[in-house]
């Protein structure tokens, strides 16, 4: 697809979103990279911009240049943010209690502690992301579960064959301790960031590496 079709689809999508307010945020697109530009009201609206340029359809990755401008009057202390950060957090029955530690200076969050899965991981991000007066957020949680490589791998290759979105048979699984690297072809970025998904929901991984192209 011509990247020109690919921008016009992108601003349309940022259009039809009802999350974001796309004028003051600027899209281009080389070789299928499309980098967003500009400015938004929160930390939230700007991910979701991401995730709406993510889902037309011939975008090869983005490149995010979005900035956070809070009004003056809308900007709060960080001591104020950590403090919420915490409730909204203890309030994720998936998160342990005091799993997590927050760190926020000048509106950037960072998040430390230890977690046995990844979507509790992924829980405490999204719980404090939408907070007002967050810029952005660090995730440096671990997960600390313990795994067995075949286990892991057997249990990866088992959820891409369920999953609709994803062709099985053109992603290879590689485990090394907690980490997975995928290698292979998929139709769409839909399906690469599905694959990732499935690849993350297994218990103790810590890292995955996406390898997988576009074609």
């Amino acid at each position: 697809m011509k990247d020109d079709k690919i921008r016009r689809r992108v601003m349309e999508e940022l259009e039809y979103d009802p999350s974001v307010r796309p004028a003051d945020i600027g899209v281009s697109v080389e070789n299928g990279i499309v980098t967003l530009s500009g400015h938004v009201a929160t930390y939230a609206e700007k991910l979701a911009a991401e995730a709406a340029a993510r889902r037309v359809r011939g975008v090869r990755g983005i490149a995010e240049e979005i900035e956070v401008r809070y009004p003056e009057e809308k900007k709060q202390a960080d001591d104020e943010i950590a403090e919420r950060a915490l409730k909204i957090i203890a309030w994720y029955t998936t998160v342990p209690d005091d799993a997590i530690q927050v760190k926020v200076e000048k509106g950037m969050v960072t998040l430390t502690g230890d977690v046995q899965w990844q979507y509790q991981k992924i829980a405490a991000e999204d719980a404090v992301h939408r907070l007002s007066g967050v810029m952005a957020v660090v995730n440096n949680i671990k997960v600390t579960q313990p795994i067995e490589t075949a286990d892991v791998q057997g249990r990866i290759e088992g959820a891409f064959q369920r999953n609709a979105e994803i062709e099985a048979g053109n992603i290879q699984v590689r485990v090394e301790g907690k980490k997975v690297i995928l290698n292979g072809r998929v139709h769409s970025w839909t399906e690469r960031v599905a694959a990732e998904r499935a690849a993350w929901s297994a218990l103790g991984v810590e890292a995955v590496e996406n390898h997988l192209t576009l074609g």
